[in-house]
């Protein structure tokens, strides 16, 4: 079956693309709005896209009505930002800071999350995230309707328990971070793995 998304399927573009192009890692994107309250919301158009510079891409959808959302606002007017990761643990935070607030409340309140200062950045982190990632704001690309946030990472933050000193990787029989499945609410575990040496 052949679907045209700039055409006859545009309506479905979201739902279609969401559905194949997965499982997608999710951005837990901590910002400070204006009266320095904490703003807290997930989003899986999110990956990294480079290592010279460390280099992070996200993608904040505008609300219903066609205006940006707070996390868009704020990486605007700050140029700062944190991605934080999701663990099992904190798929239900994770998830309740996708609830539509009234502006000003702060979700990691509302969800009764601790956070931590960030070491470079103005905005503070997500305290039991598996790993947190502090960036400041290298460009945003506007793309029809896309918004596309480009950050360089200027730390990381990483739980020991998750993390080799000895050989500085991560441990990935132990970090299994919450995946985004298809829309509208499907999710994934990420415990189930297995390796494949690359040929030489």
């Amino acid at each position: 079956m052949e679907l045209d998304l700039l055409g006859t399927h545009a309506d479905r573009a979201y739902a279609i693309l969401a559905g194949l192009v997965m499982p997608r890692p999710i951005a837990w994107v901590t910002t400070l709005n204006e009266d320095g309250t904490v703003n807290a919301a997930p989003f899986s158009f999110f990956n990294v896209f480079g290592d010279d510079p460390p280099l992070l891409i996200f993608a904040p959808g505008d609300r219903p009505n066609g205006t940006p959302k707070d996390t868009a606002l704020n990486v605007k007017r700050t140029g700062e930002f944190v991605v934080n990761l999701v663990s099992e643990e904190l798929k239900e935070a994770m998830n309740g800071t996708s609830a539509t607030l009234p502006h000003g409340v702060s979700e990691t309140e509302h969800v009764g999350l601790v956070t931590l200062p960030s070491s470079v950045i103005a905005p503070p982190r997500i305290a039991d995230a598996p790993a947190s990632l502090e960036c400041k704001v290298h460009s945003i690309q506007e793309i029809g309707s896309n918004r596309l946030i480009l950050g360089i990472v200027h730390r990381v933050h990483v739980q020991e328990a998750i993390f080799d000193p000895e050989h500085l990787r991560i441990h990935q029989e132990v970090y299994h971070p919450v995946g985004r499945m298809g829309s509208p609410n499907w999710y994934c575990h990420t415990a189930d793995l297995f390796e494949m040496v690359r040929p030489r």
